[in-house]
């Protein structure tokens, strides 16, 4: 075996970020296998795979897993900002009750454990710190084993034991929330997270249908079709006035094609392109003539573009009284296809009102879609590319923020890089959402940060911490890392049965969510995430995640007070 390591640990040792992509090869391939309606997902995946090459011997810089993680929260706070401050006020009252219930039951499964197993006040400490995965504990708890009046040697011996108990009990720590958040939740909730996941965004949008990757619908509203006139006498206002928002866009007479204006009239034999809603499409064409199949030389091409209204006098105006307010010749040609306000669908249909801010989506030819944007607001062009002057000034603000410490009574409390990554990514996401035209991220852009700033992060903390755990668990033998499992596992599935049959969550996704805030569990989330498509469970998870990140903290004096 040490023949087949060696190589490797050389390898490691120039380059170990060889072993970190390594991981997340071999953890996300794991995590791809179902057992039934179990699956590890790559995030589990790829801590164990870390924590079986850590075995080899790799030491590699805590600099990288602090950029992983603030790249991923902040993704996650930017996708989810919009619907986070809509969330705020008291429905939030739920999700910090249940922040709470976990402090709580987390701080008496601690001391229960300790006393009945006599462990003394630093594995206590590190029973906490690790199987609630919240590593400002071994600094709390340290602090406070130091004002016990101990002699110098015992206080010392106390806080290595915070250290063994955290190594044992931390690779539990952060694979169980993902298991009960993923896999036991749906079963126990008997409905799976992707498909509450999609409800949920409905509802949130208004019963307005939000189309999934790669979803579009078998009939669509607005449709073009090409017919040959059989009836004499028609013009084109005339066909134009059948129904209202059906328009002629192209005429073809012996082929070749031939102006469209209001008063063109139209012969026996010409081909023409009504571009309309179907409904309306079909009862003009039954009247016009016969439906064409393909037609060559009607080959115009509309464009869809999304709008910033800044008309100060279309706010608070229906969106009726706003295309009332244009001319019929401006509006001629163009047509309104969704509607959405700080990143949230809203029904297209006359009655809706309308804000400063809001994104229209038009659908016409340039030309005509050029004339309607430029009365009514400023055209966003899509764009591939990322405003990173924009982003990057948010992560390190984000980071800055993370810096600030507020002590209550001796006991120091901050968000740390992870809370003030969050905390700035909401911000700057809602400020985007407000001002559409600066800070770009695509979608796909943000999703890639999700995926590999959280894999990459559990990787990391695996390498690091994996060969110190399993030695530790050799050493001092597998009661410690089993008692860790309890204490992981213990006030999640109380505070599960609380949220359920207390709080009343019926939505799975937005229930995984608030349950993964509730312990800060990232790699969790970041799997609850991955399941629900969508960004869902991110408001509760922010809400619950603020909240449980000051209550666990708080927990290492009271762990070494109460044992």
């Amino acid at each position: 075996m040490h023949a087949f390591t060696a190589p490797l640990a050389g390898l490691f040792g120039a380059c170990p970020e060889i072993a970190l992509f390594l991981a997340l090869v071999i953890g996300c391939w794991i995590g791809r296998f179902r057992f039934g309606s179990f699956q590890l997902g790559g995030v589990a995946g790829s801590l164990l795979a870390a924590v079986l090459l850590s075995q080899i011997g790799v030491h590699i810089d805590s600099g990288i897993k602090n950029v992983l993680f603030a790249l991923f929260i902040y993704a996650v706070g930017y996708q989810s900002g919009p619907q986070f401050f809509r969330s705020l006020g008291r429905q939030s009252l739920r999700e910090i009750l249940m922040a709470v219930v976990l402090a709580v039951t987390g701080l008496i499964t601690v001391v229960a454990v300790a006393r009945m197993f006599h462990l003394d006040k630093g594995l206590a400490a590190g029973l906490a710190a690790g199987g609630l995965t919240q590593s400002a504990i071994i600094g709390t708890a340290g602090s406070s084993l130091e004002k016990l009046g101990l002699p110098l040697a015992q206080v010392q011996q106390l806080q290595g034991n915070v250290a063994v108990g955290y190594a044992v009990t931390y690779i539990f720590g952060s694979i169980g929330p993902i298991l009960l958040c993923v896999n036991v939740l749906p079963w126990f909730m008997k409905r799976g997270i992707r498909e509450d996941a999609i409800k949920a965004e409905a509802a949130q949008a208004g019963g307005v249908h939000v189309p999934g990757e790669g979803e579009v619908p078998a009939l669509p509203n607005l449709i073009g079709r090409a017919y040959r006139i059989t009836t004499s006498g028609l013009t084109v206002s005339s066909i134009e006035g059948m129904a209202h928002g059906v328009t002629v866009e192209q005429i073809l007479r012996d082929s070749k094609e031939t102006g469209v204006g209001g008063d063109v009239t139209l012969m026996p034999g010409d081909q023409v392109l009504l571009v309309g809603q179907r409904a309306d499409i079909l009862t003009v064409g039954q009247k016009i003539g016969q439906e064409c199949g393909e037609v060559p030389g009607m080959d115009i091409a509309l464009i869809r573009r999304d709008v910033v209204l800044s008309r100060k006098d279309f706010s608070g105006k229906t969106v009726s009284e706003c295309a009332q307010s244009l001319s019929a010749a401006t509006r001629h040609g163009v047509y309104l296809v969704a509607l959405s306000r700080a990143g949230t669908p809203l029904p297209v249909t006359g009655g809706t009102s309308v804000k400063d801010g809001d994104v229209v989506t038009l659908l016409g030819t340039s030309a005509d879609v050029q004339r309607v944007a430029a009365l009514i607001g400023t055209i966003l062009i899509p764009s591939v590319k990322t405003d990173l002057v924009f982003h990057s000034l948010g992560i390190a603000l984000g980071l800055l923020i993370g810096l600030g410490v507020v002590h209550m009574g001796s006991v120091p409390l901050t968000l740390g890089s992870g809370g003030g990554a969050l905390l700035s990514g909401l911000l700057f996401g809602w400020y985007q959402s407000r001002h559409r035209a600066s800070g770009n991220m695509p979608s796909a852009a943000s999703n890639l940060l999700v995926d590999l700033g959280l894999a990459g992060f559990v990787a990391v903390t695996g390498l690091q911490t994996g060969q110190q755990a399993i030695a530790t668990i050799m050493q001092h033998g597998i009661t410690l890392f089993l008692l860790g499992v309890v204490v992981t596992l213990v006030p999640l599935i109380l505070t599960m049965f609380f949220g359920r049959y207390v709080l009343r969550y019926d939505n799975t996704a937005i229930f995984a969510g608030a349950l993964a805030g509730s312990r800060s569990a990232n790699p969790a989330f970041g799997e609850v995430l991955n399941k629900a498509g969508n960004a869902v469970p991110t408001t509760p998870f922010a809400i619950t995640y603020a909240v449980a990140n000051v209550l666990l903290t708080l927990l290492g004096p009271l762990v070494v007070a109460f044992s």
